[in-house]
């Protein structure tokens, strides 16, 4: 007696459905869910999605040399410095700007002569009662210098003023 296969039989036919099932839960394997249960609010680590508080909001302004020089980051505030007439906010890079950074001494002052001339000497600021500092002398290769550190902070601060003279405020 041979064996025939009849799909005509309820039995057949429930087997070739349970086979073809099986067949494909081990060829296409569900595919994990990712979507997120509920809304997260933190990661394993620590990572906050909301910040703890809202940054300082900037708003642009007019400095002096005298009133730029309450933003040099030695009470743990803001830290400003100028280019070329133009206010940064630099707080961001405390570790370089701040009170111990490499460039602390040009926060809260117009930094375009050191900048120009890639010198963190004391004698390239001009003190704040003083008028500012035209620039006038400074070669073409230095005048490059200064608009690329413009160029370099203005895509990584934000700019959040200008700088006129004392009594032009």
């Amino acid at each position: 007696m041979g064996l025939s296969w009849d799909l005509g039989t309820p039995i057949n036919t429930a087997l070739l459905v349970y086979i073809l099932y099986s067949v494909q839960k081990i060829v296409f394997p569900p595919l994990p869910d990712l979507a997120p249960k509920s809304v997260p609010t933190e990661f394993k680590d620590g990572y906050s999605w909301m910040p703890k508080s809202h940054p300082p909001t900037l708003l642009y302004q007019t400095y002096t040399p005298k009133s730029l020089s309450k933003y040099d980051g030695k009470d743990g505030g803001r830290i400003l410095l100028a280019i070329s007439n133009m206010v940064f906010d630099v707080t961001a890079g405390r570790n370089f700007y701040g009170p111990d950074g490499m460039y602390g001494n040009f926060a809260g002052r117009d930094a375009s002569r050191g900048m120009a001339k890639q010198s963190f000497a004391l004698e390239m600021l001009t003190p704040i009662d003083q008028p500012l500092d035209k620039l006038e002398d400074l070669d073409q290769e230095e005048i490059e210098n200064m608009r690329g550190w413009i160029e370099h902070f203005s895509n990584k601060y934000v700019i959040c003023g200008k700088l006129v003279e004392n009594d032009a405020a």
